[in-house]
This record gives structure tokens, C-alpha cells and sequence, in this order.
């Protein structure tokens, strides 16, 4: 490194020290995996805390060991750290967990202006990650991270179920009858029947826009639900129209992945998996969205580079999910008159990063592909 870079380097961390935010956290016990954004460590008995965070959003995270020495389950909580913030929270023994409860004032205080001696027991924010975060992070907004927060506080790897009735039983997408009808049952969809009906105990779940199992509006003629079926605009409009501002759904499928990546939340993996799905089956959509599908294609290509490669494997294997949704995508802004040509020469570029990276095969998009063409019934 440079001695620009050296300078560089001092001068963060001279302005980190006056406004970067401190974690301090008490009585973690020994061994306990701890970490923040893309870094984790396993706690010694001097730990106590992070310090020079700097200002944005945060994902702090933790497992406990239990008596066998094994890692428990995947915790952690979303925090938007203010500058020079002093933030302390406390480990609940008896529960084995973080405690909700808000420290006293007269403790935080306390803490506070014993800063220097306290020092020396803080470990410093993983610098080397915050540019990569940044980017994984960037359209994730304070009401954003209020609103898709669950009610708890914590979000959970594995959720508390509790039993409900059929009726109630979160499925999303389409009903199994309808995939039924279309493709007949599957194995796993078998295997699903005989599984008792169970739902994230309320309060601990992610609340995260609903998809709609419904893709096109009620009353419509069955040219509509054809032309619906095949071009998700309906439904990604509907969703949109529930969110402040349409563009909160990137920073909703950035925290869903976040959460999958570091927290290791299935429930929020099948979130963005909906949301990649839903957009890229959009076709209408797609010149009154010209800044969604933009700003889609670039945080899905950070995305893409932070997957762990055995996941990226089973991705891929999964009937190469991402593959085949970006190559519907692509083939409607091809074909799409109405789009101006930043959005088809930053698509272009973009399919081409992805076949260097991943030897993925762009060519011939108005072609339908083996498994995607309509199944012909002879009736004969």
C-alpha cells in the first residue's frame, strides 16, 4: 500500500474516532460467534463491544454456544447508528440471548464517561468490509428498516412456529392447486401436504411486502389472465403502490438478501427469490420503471458477487433460478420500443459481466429455451 493510501487510512480513522459510533455490549459470554455487516469473530472473556462505527445502517449478529460447544441459531438486530452514537445493550444469561430491555440511562452514562478504560476492551469496525456493505446497503432507508423489522426486534434464522389453521397457513405465490394443474405435484410438494400447518410465532417474522398469490386483478376476462400470467406488471404495480416510494422495493430485496447472506434467514431468501422473480417477469412495467430496473440490475449484480459460491451452486442447479428470470428480462427490454437506449446499452453491458463471471449464455434471448416453451397436447 501507498503512503497516499497509509494517509488515506489515518484521516478515516481520525474522523471515525470523533464520529463513529460505539456497541458496547455486556456480559457476551466466552466463545459466543459476534459480528457486524459482513465480519464475525468468536468473543474472548475481555470483549466488550465495537467501537468507530461508522454512521448508516448496520447489521449486528450473533450465535450462542451451547453446552456442547455447538453454535445455536443465527440472531442479530438492524441498527441505523447515528454519529458518535453510545449504544449499550446487555446479555440476558437466564435466556441465553441479547436482552430487549433498554439499559438505564444512569448505566449508559456510566459507560460513557468511563470511555478510556473501556477502550481497550472494544474491537474496531472490519474497515475492509464497509465499502463492499455500503454497496450491499445502499437504498436501505431508516423507514424502510422500520418498516420490514419484526415487531420483536430480532431477526431470527429459526423462527418460533406455532400452530395454525389451514386457511391461515402463509403459502404465497400460487396455490399448489394451480401448480397442480400446471406441472402436477411434485415430490416436495407431496412431502408439504403431510407437514403439519405452522406459522412464525407473530411478532418474530420480517414484515415484508406481500407478493400477490394472484396475478391478475379480480373480474378479468381470461385474456387478461393469460396476458397477466405471462407478464408480472400487475403484480409488481400492486406491490408498488403499497410502498412509499416504488424504488423502497430495492432496499426491501437489498435488506431480504442481507438478511439471507448474514443472518441466515431461509424465509428471506424465498423473499428476494419472489422479488427477483417478480420483476424480472414484468414486461409493461418496464418503461414506466426505467430507474427500478436500472438500480434492480445493479444491486442484483453486487448480490450475485457476494453469494457464497455452494449457494451460487444451488442456485444454479435450482433450474438456474436467476439465469432464467434475467434471461426473460433481458429478452423484453430487447424487444421493448418505448425504452431509450441507456437502459439497453446498461443492459448489454451487464449480460455481458455476467457471462465472463459466470459463463452464462445471453445469446439468441427471442429464442424460447427447452423447458420454457408452452407444452403442446396432441389431442389426437
Amino acid at each position: 500500500m501507498g503512503s497516499k493510501g497509509i494517509e488515506m487510512d489515518q484521516i478515516l480513522a481520525q474522523r471515525l474516532l470523533v464520529e463513529g459510533a460505539t456497541l458496547v455490549m455486556l456480559d457476551v459470554p466466552v466463545g459466543t460467534e459476534f459480528g457486524i455487516d459482513l465480519k464475525s469473530w468468536n468473543t474472548l472473556d475481555s470483549f466488550k463491544g465495537i467501537k468507530m462505527i461508522p454512521p448508516g445502517f448496520h447489521y449486528v449478529h450473533y450465535s450462542a454456544v451451547d453446552e456442547f460447544g455447538e453454535a445455536t441459531p443465527k440472531v442479530g438486530f438492524f441498527h441505523i447508528f447515528k454519529k458518535s452514537e453510545f449504544l449499550v445493550k446487555r446479555w440476558d444469561a437466564k435466556e441465553e440471548d441479547l436482552s430487549s430491555e433498554t439499559i438505564e440511562e444512569e448505566t449508559v452514562e456510566r459507560y460513557k464517561s468511563n470511555l478510556k478504560d473501556l477502550d481497550r476492551f472494544l474491537g474496531c469496525y472490519p474497515y475492509d468490509i464497509w465499502k463492499q456493505w455500503k454497496e450491499l446497503t445502499n437504498h436501505i432507508t431508516p423507514p424502510l428498516v422500520e418498516r420490514c423489522s419484526p415487531i420483536c426486534g430480532f431477526v431470527r434464522s429459526a423462527l418460533e412456529l406455532e400452530y395454525c389453521t389451514d386457511a391461515a397457513r402463509p403459502r404465497g405465490g400460487e396455490s399448489s392447486s394451480k401448480r397442480r394443474r400446471r406441472s402436477g405435484i411434485t415430490i416436495e410438494e407431496k412431502e408439504d401436504e403431510l407437514l403439519p400447518d405452522m406459522k412464525p410465532k407473530p411478532g418474530t417474522e420480517l414484515r415484508l411486502s406481500k407478493i400477490p398469490c394472484k396475478q391478475y386483478p379480480d373480474g378479468a376476462s381470461p385474456t387478461e389472465i393469460t396476458k397477466y400470467s405471462l407478464d408480472t406488471s400487475y403484480a409488481l404495480d400492486t406491490v408498488l403502490k403499497k410502498l412509499t416510494l416504488p424504488i423502497e422495493i430495492i432496499g426491501e430485496m437489498e435488506l431480504a438478501f442481507v438478511c439471507f447472506l448474514v443472518g441466515q434467514s431461509f424465509d428471506a431468501f424465498e423473499h428476494w427469490k419472489k422479488l427477483v422473480s417478480l420483476i424480472c417477469g414484468a414486461d409493461c412495467a418496464i418503461s414506466q420503471r426505467r430507474a427500478i430496473y436500472i438500480e434492480f440490475m445493479k444491486a442484483l449484480e453486487v448480490q450475485l458477487m457476494h453469494v457464497p459460491e455452494d449457494i451460487l451452486c444451488d442456485i444454479v442447479a435450482n433450474n438456474n433460478f436467476v439465469y432464467h428470470n434475467l434471461r426473460k428480462l433481458f429478452a423484453n427490454i430487447e424487444m421493448n420500443s418505448e425504452l431509450d437506449g441507456r437502459l439497453k446499452s446498461y443492459t448489454t453491458r451487464f449480460s455481458e459481466r455476467l457471462s465472463i463471471k459466470f459463463l452464462w449464455d445471453f445469446s439468441n434471448l427471442q429464442e424460447e429455451t427447452e423447458d420454457e416453451a408452452p407444452v403442446v397436447v396432441s389431442l389426437e
